[in-house]
C-alpha cells in the first residue's frame, strides 16, 4: 500500500480543508433534521398533554354517569356508640327513634364451684349429649378421656360439634370446665344431659349435667325499640326491620333514645359535580396554553390552529350546552352549573342545593340517564382517547415520522461519506499533480541556469 502525506505537494491542510467542505455541505441538512425532529416531538408531547386532561376530564363524567351513585342513601346515628347503620338505594328517607334495649349474646357455663381441683381429675364414666339450640352431639366418656382435660378435647374435635368450644380455667375456687357458645340469640341455649354408666367408681359424670352447672351469661336475643315499637332479633346485625337498612348493635342503654336519619346522599354528588367542573377548567386551561398566541413576542402554542384541537373544543363545549329533553332541569346552567366569561364552568352551590332537594331525580336523569349529558359527553371523549381514537391514531403518525428521521439521519451520513471520500480524493490527485509541477519547475530552472550566457559562446 502507498504511504501518502496529505498536502506535501501543495503544502495546503488538505485534511483540514475536507473536513470544513464536507460540515459546509452537511449542516444545513442536519440543522433542518434536528428542526424537523423538535417541532415532532414538540407536537408528540402536546397531544400527550391533551389526552391526559381529556382522559381526567372523563373520569369526572364517567363518576357522573351512574345512576346508583345518585340513589345512594346517607345513614346517621346520633349515638355510633349505641349503634350503627347503612342505608342501600331501596331505603326510604326518614328518620327513626332508636332505643336499645338488650343486645344478642351467647350462651356460657361452668362446673361448680370446689367440684374439680385439677384439670387431671376424674369425673367419671358414660355419655354427655350436648345440645346447642336444636342441634345435639354426643360424647362418650370412658377410661381413655374421663378427666376434666379428656372431656374437653373430646367436645372441641368432636366432627359434629355444632358451636360449642370446651376451655379449663383455674381459679382460686378450683379448677373449672367452661362451656361456651358460639352462637349468639336466644335459641342457641346450651344443655347437657350425663348418664353415669357406672355408680359403684365413686365418680359422677352428672357434675357436668346441665343442673349441676353455672351459668356465667344466657343465650338472648337482640331487643330494640324503634319508634316505641319492639323489635327482637337473634343477631345484633339485622336488615330486615327498615326496608334497605342494615343496623349494628353495640351496646344496651336502657331509657336512651337516640336517633337514626336516612337521606339521599346528595353530599357525594355534590362532591362529583364539582370534580366535574374543576376537570373540565383544568382541560379548557390544557387547551389554551397548546392553542396560544402571544401578539408582542410572536410566541404560539404547539397546537395552535390544529384540526383536533379545534374540534374537540368545539365539540365538548357544545355538549356542554345541550339540553336534555324531558327534564324541568335539563341544562347544567338550570342547575347551578354555568360558563364564565373564561369559558371555565362555576358552580353555584346554593342553587345545586335547592334543586336537588326539590328534584333530585331530575339532577341524576341530568346527568346519568341514557340521553343524560354524562353519557353523550363519555361517548364522545372516546373518540379522541381510545387506544385506537383520533388523538392515538394522530400521535403513531407522528412517532412513525420520527422513526423517518432516524432513517434520513442515516441516509445523509453515508452521502457526506461518500461525498468525503470524493473531496479527499480530488484534493490528493491535485496535491499530487502540484507536487509534479514543482519538481518539473525545479529541473527545468536548474537546467536553464546551467545554460551558457548567451555571448559567451566563440570567446
Amino acid at each position: 500500500m502507498a504511504i501518502t502525506a496529505s498536502g506535501i505537494g501543495s503544502g495546503l491542510d488538505i485534511a483540514g480543508l475536507v473536513s470544513q467542505l464536507v460540515a459546509a455541505e452537511g449542516q444545513p441538512a442536519s440543522f433542518r433534521l434536528d428542526n424537523k425532529e423538535a417541532q415532532l416531538q414538540s407536537d408528540l408531547s402536546a397531544f400527550g398533554a391533551l389526552k391526559g386532561a381529556l382522559s381526567k376530564f372523563q373520569d369526572s363524567v364517567d363518576a357522573l354517569n351512574d345512576l346508583e351513585s345518585f340513589q345512594a342513601r346517607s345513614s346517621v346515628s346520633s349515638n355510633t356508640d349505641l349503634f350503627s347503620a347503612t342505608a342501600d338505594t331501596t331505603a326510604v328517607a326518614g328518620t327513626y327513634d332508636i332505643e336499645v334495649v338488650q343486645l344478642a349474646q351467647a350462651a356460657k357455663m361452668r362446673s361448680g364451684d370446689g367440684e374439680f381441683t385439677a384439670a387431671t381429675d376424674i369425673v367419671g364414666t358414660g355419655t354427655l349429649d350436648i345440645s346447642l339450640g336444636s342441634d345435639t352431639f354426643q360424647i362418650t366418656v370412658d377410661n381413655t378421656n374421663q378427666t376434666l382435660e379428656g372431656i374437653r378435647d373430646a367436645i372441641n374435635s368432636a366432627s359434629d360439634n355444632p358451636g360449642i368450644s370446651a376451655s379449663i380455667i383455674s381459679v382460686d375456687g378450683g379448677t373449672q370446665l367452661v362451656f361456651a357458645s358460639n352462637k349468639i340469640g336466644a335459641s342457641n341455649a346450651i344443655d347437657i344431659v350425663a348418664t353415669d354408666d357406672n355408680g359403684a367408681d365413686g365418680f359422677d359424670l352428672a357434675r357436668l349435667a346441665t343442673a349441676s352447672l353455672d351459668t356465667i351469661q344466657s343465650s338472648q336475643d337482640a331487643i330494640i325499640n324503634i319508634d316505641q315499637q319492639q323489635v327482637t332479633r337473634g343477631s345484633n346485625a339485622f336488615s330486615d326491620v327498615i326496608q334497605g337498612v342494615s343496623f349494628t348493635l353495640k351496646k344496651e342503654d336502657v331509657g336512651t333514645t337516640e336517633t337514626l336519619t336516612i337521606e339521599l346522599n346528595t353530599g357525594s354528588v355534590k362532591g362529583k359535580v364539582n370534580t366535574f367542573a374543576a376537570a373540565y377548567n383544568s382541560l379548557v386551561e390544557t387547551m389554551k396554553s397548546l392553542s396560544s398566541y402571544d401578539s408582542e413576542g410572536g410566541a404560539s402554542g404547539p397546537l395552535i390552529g390544529d384540526s383536533i384541537l379545534r374540534g374537540v373544543q368545539s365539540q365538548v363545549r357544545q355538549a356542554l350546552t345541550t339540553s336534555v329533553s324531558g327534564l324541568d332541569f335539563g341544562t347544567l346552567a338550570e342547575i347551578g352549573v354555568s360558563t364564565n366569561e373564561l369559558g371555565k364552568l362555576e358552580v353555584d352551590s346554593e342553587k345545586l342545593d335547592e334543586i336537588m332537594t326539590s328534584d333530585f331525580e331530575a339532577v341524576s336523569q341530568l346527568f346519568a340517564s341514557e340521553d343524560g349529558l354524562a353519557n353523550s359527553l363519555s361517548s364522545l371523549l372516546d373518540r379522541y382517547v381510545d387506544s385506537d381514537g383520533v388523538i392515538e391514531s394522530k400521535t403513531d403518525g407522528l412517532q412513525s415520522r420520527i422513526s423517518s428521521i432516524g432513517d434520513d439521519r442515516e441516509r445523509l451520513g453515508a452521502r457526506l461519506i461518500a461525498l468525503e471520500a470524493r473531496y479527499q480524493a480530488q484534493f490528493t490527485a491535485m496535491d499530487m499533480l502540484v507536487g509534479q509541477l514543482q519538481s518539473l519547475g525545479t529541473y527545468l530552472g536548474q537546467q536553464l541556469a546551467n545554460l551558457p550566457e548567451p555571448n559567451s559562446i566563440g570567446k
